[in-house]
């Protein structure tokens, strides 16, 4: 009898996912049971497999948002933050209770008007949480803890030769503590534009910003190789993904175009853009773009995509890159990996 109660649950349970656009309510009261699945993966190359098995699954571990953001990964707290943007909040999620809400707000702190919150996110080599708060258009840094959250933050940078930044988007940041990021027109306030460009920049440790270049006219995601040689540019129009060497000093040169993703566009389902990524231990790439996440190894091949056919903003590995979390426009999902 235990046992056919059992079962009669679980089945009321994946029917409620079924017919539920609200997981994250149904995870965060549920334990140790299966979350509901999206997409496929597809191979271009076996070596693809050597990343992602072919038994794996794209689950749906919360949604009910608007547009999900900014993912990064706490290994001391096994929590992943990430941004709702146009909320102004963001949220918690852990294996035992789900997505609680983390910070509201989140990168507008103002009263006036209702602007987006924070983007992109990274941790620096303190475990401090840095910031790309769109609203505010400043990249800061989160002074509170992980446990008892309060939105306070201090201003790291927020203009560049006496005129505000854009609405600042992604960013990483090197061993030495420089933080590199996009600052992009997304979200922008009409009529309050002081840049004449949107541009990519390097935050050094004394705080100096320095423009790297502002070439490409939408500077959407951004990261570094593991040795810290080479800057990663995902531009969204055009649809471009390009690297450079940088120098001791952050200079670029170099400029390669390691993939040109317009074909993929114009195929493509949901018609996302280059935007966030990852960049494992050994070099490969994991960017997201249309329609998926796009796995491209350090020499630029493609290797393959694993396809959610849906608006995919970013992704993040966890501490040993065994797990890739990724969101994807209301969702937030996760892969095993190898």
């Amino acid at each position: 009898m235990k046992s056919l109660i059992k079962l009669v649950i679980i089945s009321a349970f994946f029917l409620a996912c079924k017919n539920s656009t609200h997981v994250k309510t149904l995870t965060t009261t549920i334990e140790n049971t299966s979350y509901p699945t999206i997409g496929y993966l597809e191979k271009i190359d076996e070596a693809f497999y050597d990343h992602v098995p072919k038994s794996a699954k794209i689950e749906v571990i919360a949604d009910g948002y608007v547009w999900t953001e900014g993912p990064v990964w706490i290994t001391d707290e096994q929590c992943l933050l990430f941004s709702d943007v146009p909320q102004n909040i963001n949220y918690r999620w852990t294996e035992e209770k789900g997505a609680v809400q983390f910070l509201n707000p989140s990168g507008y702190t103002g009263k006036d008007k209702k602007l987006q919150g924070s983007n992109g996110m990274f941790l620096d080599q303190e475990n401090n949480l840095i910031l790309c708060q769109t609203g505010d258009r400043v990249v800061a840094r989160y002074l509170g803890d992980y446990k008892n959250p309060v939105s306070e933050f201090e201003v790291i940078a927020s203009e560049f030769e006496g005129k505000k930044f854009n609405a600042p988007n992604d960013l990483v940041i090197d061993k030495k503590g420089r933080i590199y990021f996009t600052d992009p027109n997304f979200g922008l306030e009409e009529g309050s534009k002081e840049l004449e460009f949107e541009g990519v920049y390097m935050i050094g440790t004394n705080r100096e910003v320095k423009l790297l270049t502002s070439k490409w006219p939408t500077p959407n995601g951004i990261g570094l190789s593991p040795d810290s040689s080479q800057l990663y540019i995902a531009n969204s129009n055009p649809p471009l993904f390009v690297s450079y060497d940088i120098s001791e000093g952050g200079d670029l040169s170099n400029e390669k175009i390691v993939l040109d993703l317009q074909e993929a566009l114009d195929k493509s389902i949901s018609k996302q853009k280059p935007d966030g990524m990852a960049i494992k231990k050994d070099g490969t790439i994991f960017l997201t773009g249309p329609d998926g996440v796009f796995v491209i190894n350090k020499n630029g091949n493609h290797l393959g995509t694993i396809k959610t056919d849906k608006l995919t903003s970013n992704c993040v590995f966890n501490e040993d890159e065994s797990v890739l979390y990724v969101s994807c426009h209301e969702l937030i999902l996760r892969i095993k990996l190898n």
